[in-house]
């Protein structure tokens, strides 16, 4: 199948497609014309990256998962392992989110939101909070 029949069978855009096999994670065969020829295989990687993505996993993460997938040797610690890492980085992040989110919230508060041209939130960004 094309590279646009490809997109709607998997949800995925053509240029999302297109970039995955720039980087070598698809590789789909090529018809006599040149054009792209996607597997029901090339659709299942597809599938899995776009839900590997949607997980927030990174691209070099999803190379790996990808390859693992393949590997029906590989050991489940692997993918553990990687798993357990993206989700140490998303807990980090949620709780850096949550700082920012605590101090703006303060910030919010303190601001009278007035007339009068004095802001707490202005003097924070400023640096100039005694």
């Amino acid at each position: 199948m094309n590279i646009s029949e490809a997109a709607q069978q998997c949800g995925l855009p053509a240029k999302t497609i297109r970039y995955y096999e720039d980087i070598g994670l698809v590789l789909p065969g090529r018809q006599a014309n040149g054009y792209r020829d996607y597997s029901d295989q090339d659709l299942h990687k597809l599938r899995f990256l776009q839900r590997s993505r949607g997980l927030g996993f990174s691209i070099d993460d999803c190379r790996l998962l990808l390859s693992l997938y393949e590997d029906r040797n590989r050991a489940s610690a692997d993918v553990r392992q990687i798993a357990k890492a993206h989700l140490e980085d998303i807990d980090r992040k949620i709780a850096e989110l949550k700082s920012l989110q605590t101090t703006l919230r303060q910030l919010v508060h303190q601001c009278h939101g007035d007339d009068r041209p004095d802001c707490p939130i202005i003097e924070d960004l400023a640096g100039t909070v005694a």
